[in-house]
């Protein structure tokens, strides 16, 4: 989660000056002196001189946290527990001091005519001990960038022309992409790619058969380039990247193509730089001040800044902001980064952390029942996933990723283990396949010290035979397990090397390696049964009936409710051996059709081009199955989708 790529990061943020200040001066942020005088957290020497513009008295009545525009101004409510004064300053008061009223909560609030959807602003705050100085709004919607000013948003302007006719698809029937807006669609140099670019290239993920992009983190953070895994803003979309109505452009279009949108949030710690949260109200209690632990419980491997899960107010602003992404960009669902360092801290379990994660799911379920959450925990604990537990939808899942990768890039044929493939392919939360996500390939696992996929299996020669042969038998798992299936940008196309958030996508991949993405999209339409003769592939039930470990052979029957067109065989050779007249078991006789080879040569032409024939099912019992077949060539390196015609 950590980019380690900074060289390369500072490079590119220097090389694309030029372009950002355009951009920025476009929204009214370019730098100037008056707007760097004004830098989050800058103090002031003595008070801003109050505006002469007759204000309320009187505390907001109106709901609702933050700026939020009504007819004929703005409503301003911050929480500041500590601080003695609170003003706000923006282009609506010519940057005087608007005072807002104290409430019995700890929060300040005042509705303010005049302020419009597009003003700056931010806040003036005299802290517990008399200091004064400038500092963002925490629940900014917009911001000109980490360390400039907050803008109004009134996100009712936004004419959504799609949106209404888009249903997100069933969880068995979803295959997710995820995707980094800055690397996905972009050229080296200059800025990183934006809401506009990623929209350019949605139609390839049409054609791929994907319907759910699951978006890396795109609040604001630090800088242009990043993962996404430092927000400064959480409730805004990074500025580098466009407007918050470029963001919902990019969310309509994806529903125009029947494609839904979840969006990557970090709750397990902020910043930890360019946080308006530090020091907000001028008590640090020795760390951060009121939005952090201050003690032991602080520290997590990005910073001291672990929210205080224990404060009321704290939670209330994180399920806020998950709140926000689906009521205000209508996103389709969350997955919540690092879970783990939520519900504990430095290795201790955190009840309070265990109620933030409940509190969300809870308000999630209430209002937008038909909304998926997943949890990026990785440690394996089915308690995530338990109506009794955290109560998220669906959980990435270790227990697949990582004995499939050892499985995929061992160096000898003899070094891979099919009973823990086995394993992988079996393995459930709580009972139930839909309570896991399955990858080969994620950010995390394609960086931090790991490579793509067939950069581990093929070194300097990752576009080689090897690579190709077993990034297809890791997409066939992928998108044959029990489980919602992933893939990673760029994995369709055999991208190499490792993930950095200065380094695009290489789009020319698509078209040296065109075979390899046909392969990825046969096999998708087969997961989500597009001809209506592998409805098993979107069921719960598997029977990995035939482990031959000596030939690294594995099979394994997907089912729903079983019969022709439903019951889908999966025979999976992960040695190099061609094999002949090769018997195992079937749940039925008659004729299974082979529906995918992955030894043909239309995926590559450096491959075998094993021709396996469709198979006459008999009524004599192998592997606990009732019936058997033979399959006349089983491809070295390959994969057979077996199915009947209904």
């Amino acid at each position: 989660m950590k980019d380690f790529f900074d060289d390369a990061k500072q490079t590119r943020n220097a090389d694309s000056q030029r372009q950002v200040n355009t951009f920025q001066a476009s929204r009214g942020g370019a730098p100037t002196p008056q707007t760097l005088s004004r830098k989050s957290g800058s103090l002031l020497p003595e008070p801003l001189r109050l505006s002469a513009t007759a204000m309320p008295t009187q505390p907001s009545s109106r709901p609702g946290m933050g700026a939020l525009p009504y007819d004929g101004g703005t409503m301003f409510r911050v929480w500041a527990p500590n601080a003695q004064r609170v003003q706000v300053a923006g282009d609506f008061s010519n940057w005087q001091a608007v005072e807002l009223q104290r409430e019995p909560s700890g929060n300040f609030s005042l509705d303010v005519p005049g302020a419009k959807a597009g003003d700056q602003y931010q806040y003036v705050i005299q802290g517990k001990y008399g200091d004064w100085r400038w500092k963002g709004d925490p629940r900014a919607y917009d911001v000109t960038n980490s360390t400039g000013n907050s803008i109004v948003v009134d996100h009712n302007s936004y004419q959504w022309k799609h949106d209404h006719d888009f249903r997100m698809p069933p969880w068995n029937e979803a295959v997710i992409y995820e995707m980094h807006v800055g690397t996905f669609n972009d050229e080296p140099g200059w800025g990183p790619g934006n809401w506009q670019s990623a929209i350019d290239k949605l139609d390839h993920l049409t054609d791929l058969g994907i319907n759910v992009i699951k978006m890396m983190p795109s609040a604001e953070f630090a800088a242009d380039f990043s993962w996404g895994y430092n927000p400064a803003y959480p409730n805004a979309p990074e500025s580098a990247y466009g407007t918050p109505d470029d963001l919902k452009r990019f969310v309509d279009e994806a529903h125009k193509r029947g494609i839904g949108v979840v969006m990557d949030v970090v709750y397990n710690h902020l910043g930890p730089t360019d946080l308006p949260h530090w020091d907000f109200d001028g008590e640090t209690y020795g760390k951060g001040g009121s939005y952090f632990y201050t003690d032991w419980r602080a520290k997590t491997p990005w910073g001291d800044t672990r929210p205080d899960y224990g404060r009321h107010e704290v939670r209330d602003y994180l399920r806020d902001n998950a709140m926000m992404w689906l009521r205000e960009y209508h996103m389709d669902g969350l997955r919540v980064d690092a879970t783990k360092e939520i519900r504990m801290a430095s290795g201790v379990d955190n009840p309070e952390g265990w109620q933030l994660l409940r509190d969300i799911n809870d308000a999630v379920n209430r209002e937008f029942p038909q909304k998926i959450i997943i949890a990026e925990d990785l440690g394996g604990d089915g308690a995530l996933t338990h109506p009794d537990g955290a109560n998220f939808d669906s959980q990435w899942d270790s227990n697949f990723v990582h004995p499939m990768r050892e499985a995929l890039t061992a160096f000898s044929d003899s070094d891979r283990d099919m009973n823990a493939v086995a394993d992988a392919i079996r393995f459930k939360y709580n009972g139930s396949a839909l309570q896991r996500v399955i990858y080969t390939e994620s950010h995390d696992e394609v960086a931090n010290g790991k490579q793509r996929l067939p950069s581990e299996v093929g070194g300097w020669d990752a576009g080689g035979y090897h690579a190709k042969k077993r990034s297809i038998i890791g997409a066939a798992l992928t998108m044959t397990s029990p489980g919602i299936p992933m893939i990673f940008q760029g994995q369709e196309f055999l991208e190499d090397g490792h993930f950095q958030d200065a380094d695009p996508l290489d789009w020319k991949k698509k078209e040296t390696f065109a075979g390899i993405n046909q392969a990825y999209t046969d096999l998708i339409k087969l997961r989500r049964n597009w001809n209506d003769n592998t409805a098993g592939l979107r069921g719960e039930n598997v029977n990995v009936h035939h482990v031959n470990n000596n030939d690294k052979v594995v099979a394994f029957h997907r089912w729903d409710k079983g019969g022709a067109g439903d019951d889908t065989i999966v025979v999976v050779n992960m040695g190099g051996k061609h094999l002949s007249n090769y018997d195992l078991g079937l749940p039925d006789d008659g004729t299974w059709k082979v529906r995918f080879n992955s030894d043909w040569q239309g995926y590559s032409g450096d491959f075998g081009n094993a021709q396996s024939f469709d198979v006459g099912g008999r009524w004599n019992g192998k592997d606990g199955m009732p019936a058997s077949g033979t399959l006349n060539n089983l491809g070295p390196y390959s994969v057979l989708i077996l199915s009947k015609d209904r």
